[in-house]
This record gives C-alpha cells, structure tokens and sequence, in this order.
C-alpha cells in the first residue's frame, strides 16, 4: 500500500485555502448534524515521526466546536494499562455519540512497536491484529464512524525534518533518542507498518494514507476524507433499520438437563462451606502472587440466590482484591457508549477478582425481551461477546459464568417467603413479578444465551438452585477447581 503512495504531491497555496475554506464550512455543519442523530466519531492519527500530524491535527480542528471533541494523545501504556487487555485504555476513551474522539496515535502504535522492538511472534500478531479489527467493527455495527489516517513521507524526508527541527531550540525536544532509534529502523518500521495497513483496512474502517511531504496537500486529503467519511455516515440514515427475525420453536434447552432435585443435607454443608472459603481465600492470594486476574459472571432467575450465593463466596476473600459490581439498566454516559463498553470499564487489574451480579448478558436478555435492543442488535451480541470473552481469556483472565437455575415453583415460593418476611421484602419489587409473568418469554432467551456463548475457554456452569445449600457448596467447588487449574497452567 505505501508503495503506491505518490510523496511528490503538492497543492499551492491559493487552491488549497479556497478548499479548505469550503470544507471548514461543511466539517462545522456536519459536526452539528451528527450530535442529534448520535454517531460517534473515531479519528485516528498514525504514521511516521516528524510526519507533520500536529500541524494537520490543528488545522482540522479549527472549524470544529471544541464542546464536541477530544484528543488524546496516547502514549505507550503504563504499568498500570498494562496490568489490563490491551485495548481496555481505549474502550475507557471511546466517544459517547455525538462526540468526536481523535487519537494522535491509538492502538496501533503497539502492534508495530512490539512487532520491531520487541519481535512479537507471528501467532501474537495474528492475535492483536484480530484483536483490532473486532474492536473497530464492534464501534462501526454500533454506529461509530471510523477514520484512519496513516501519513507517510521518506526515510530521506524524515532525516530533513529532524535536522531542521534540531536547529530550533523550541523543536529540538521532539527528536529525541526513540525518534531517531526508528529513524535508523525505518525500514523494519515500514514493513511492519504495510503488513499493519493490510491486514486492518476493512471496509467498515479503512485506512487513508496521506502523502505528507507538502503540508498543504496533507491538510486537504485529510479534511476531504473526514468530510466525505461524515456525510456517509449521515445517509446512512434508515439503512440500519432492524428486521424481524423469525426464531423457529425450540425443541430442547441447556436447562432441561439441571437436575433440580440436587440436595445437600445441613451437616455436609456445614462442613463443606468453610473448608471451600478457607480454600478460595488461599487461591485467591495465589492469584495476586501470579498476576491472574479474575472475572466471575453470575446470571440467572429473580430469586434464584446470586445474592446468597456472592456472600458466601466473598464471605473469606481479602476485601482488597476484589470488587462486586451489581449491574442494573444503563444511564448517564453509559447509554451514549457501546452496551460493552461499561463491563470494559469494570474490568480488574491483574491479580484482582470482579465479580459481575448480573453483566453483558443483559443485551441477550432483558434487553431482547423488554424490545430495548433491536432484533439485530441482540442477534450480533452473541458474537461481540464471544470475542469480548475471548480477550479476556486470551489476557490470562480467569473467566468462570454461573447461571442459577431454579423452577417457576421454587421461584413463587422464594417470593411469598420475601412478602412474608419483613427484614427480606425489601428484595421483592413490583418489576420481580411482572418478570415472573413473562418466565416463559426468558425461557428461549436463556436456552439461546447459554448455546451461543458456552465455548471452551468460557464455557457456562448451570448451578442447580432448588436447593440453596447445594448451589453454594456447588459454586465453591467450581471456582476451586478453575482457579487451581488457572494456576498450574501459569506456573
């Protein structure tokens, strides 16, 4: 791709003002369309040092209304950023929609600096760039407009730039021992960049390469293909209006197979209990030691015991090494980001445990029930969190998901006995019966939640609820068993 790239463009001085003047005029006005109808906006900055980014960057952002942009400058991850999956600092700084997020470098700096710096292999190559191109279409199907610019000028050019800049005492920082380590590598650095280029321009989030020897040109190519990215974006309109989809009867469930008649006599839970959260609270300093971090996912029906259950498995834990994050309806600033990016947010450093009351489940869920998210939406979520999960096990987390699992019985039981009871009413809402009502509309979800996201490296655990005692022993049991397997592996 960059061998096509003709570095002898140039515009003159008259022509490209009378360009970019028309295009200020169009950039401003589309800036102000796109807040209403709320398309986010990602735009990234890429390319080689002393290629002329900030001065481009600048001269783009003089029409926009700086209420409705950000940039970040993003600078390799720090030792905390890297305690997280490689992508977790840029899920934090994706826009909401309506706003522009612009990026002076972004997630690419990493793959191409590890690939010549730190010769990552071809298998985690392979990985961060799949990594990367699920990232960007999970934005796009989302809304999101991508634009990416990579821009491009000489090994010759560069070595020009730095002399020059080096005469001048209020440039001369910017050519510092890294920028002219890569000069000297620029030839591994521009293979590394064309293979990066290849293997990520997509046709949902293509990449722009500017030849950037005259800066004029470089500011119109670049103000250009914003504007047209941004008017594609607005006609788009309609054409991601959801369809129907006819789901055929379901035969059989994942749930059929519970055997909720699974008891455990008080005696034998007794014992059991504090000899598992003895165990766990060992496991879990083991965990810190190793630098594993732990996500633990807990669903299942209103009543079925989450809330018991989490005690229980806390009850030992050292309280600073872990968090339980309880997920209700998004608001604020989570309903203007991708329904994922908020679980990104909550995610532990490594060697800390979360544990999720409820999660990311919701859009296959409430979600496709209530009608919150259109057929489309839920239908892709399958996917979006199989590879959300897939990052997280391919970090090193250790994922374990619980669905509990009671009968429509047990559940009107456990609702009469809250009514009941006035230190547990409390628990017992308006909405936990009307989701009662609709048991049989969650049955599908459920059966399909649990068939599309059990995979090997997460696969879901069904706890049999009828019984609390046997739940709670059975939920201790499991996380014994996967942290232990989770430590050997890392050792």
């Amino acid at each position: 791709m960059l061998e096509a790239v003709d570095l002898t463009a140039k515009m003159d001085k008259a022509e490209s003002k009378a360009i970019l003047e028309r295009l200020d005029l169009e950039i401003s006005q589309l800036q102000r369309d796109l807040q209403p109808d709320g398309y986010p906006v990602l735009v990234v900055f890429e390319g080689w040092d002393a290629a002329g980014k900030g001065s481009v960057l600048n001269r783009l952002l003089q029409p926009l209304d700086p209420r409705g942009y950000k940039v970040h400058n993003m600078q390799k991850p720090t030792e905390e950023e890297r305690m997280r999956p490689a992508l977790w600092r840029f899920w934090l700084t994706a826009p909401g929609r309506g706003t522009i997020a612009i990026y002076n470098h972004s997630w690419y700096r990493q793959v191409v600096d590890e690939r010549v710096e730190d010769g990552v292999s071809e298998g985690g190559l392979r990985q961060a760039f799949e990594r990367i191109r699920t990232f960007e279409r999970q934005l796009e199907d989302d809304g999101a407009v991508v634009v990416k610019f990579f821009f491009h000028i000489s090994r010759k050019e560069q070595a020009k730039r730095f002399k020059r800049m080096a005469k001048d005492p209020a440039f001369a920082w910017k050519v510092g021992k890294g920028e002219r380590r890569r000069h000297k590598l620029y030839e591994e650095y521009y293979n590394a960049a064309e293979d990066m280029l290849r293997e990520t321009s997509t046709a949902y989030a293509p990449w722009t390469i500017v030849p950037a020897t005259d800066e004029r040109f470089a500011q119109v190519k670049v103000a250009e293909t914003l504007c047209a990215a941004l008017k594609k974006a607005l006609a788009r309109g309609d054409a991601r209006a959801s369809t129907s989809i006819v789901q055929p009867p379901r035969r059989t469930s994942p749930l059929d197979r519970a055997d909720l008649s699974a008891k455990l006599d008080k005696n034998e839970y007794e014992e059991a209990l504090p000899r598992l959260q003895e165990e766990i609270r060992r496991l879990q300093h083991r965990c810190y030691f190793q630098r594993l971090p732990v996500v633990i996912v807990y669903e299942g029906w209103d009543a079925s015991g989450k809330g018991g259950n989490i005690r229980r498995l806390t009850r030992g834990l050292d309280p600073r090494g872990y968090e339980v994050v309880p997920t209700a309806a998004p608001h604020g600033e989570e309903k203007r980001r991708h329904y994922l990016w908020r679980f990104w947010r909550a995610l532990p450093k490594a060697g800390h445990f979360v544990i999720f009351d409820r999660s990311w489940y919701g859009r296959v869920l409430v979600e496709r029930v209530e009608g919150f998210a259109k057929p489309d939406e839920w239908e892709r979520a399958y996917r979006e969190i199989n590879e959300y999960e897939q990052q997280l096990v391919e970090f090193g987390t250790v994922l374990v998901k619980f669905y509990l699992h009671i009968s429509k019985d047990e559940q009107l039981q456990r609702f009469k006995e809250r009514e009941a009871q006035p230190h547990k009413r409390w628990k017992l809402t308006d909405e936990d019966w009307r989701n009662r009502e609709k048991w049989e509309d969650y049955w599908d979800p459920v059966s399909d939640m649990i068939e599309h996201t059990s995979t090997p490296h997460a696969p879901w655990i069904i706890i049999e609820g009828n019984d609390k005692r046997y739940a709670r022993v059975k939920t201790l049991e499991t996380m014994t068993e996967r942290l232990s397997a989770a430590l050997k592996a890392a050792e």
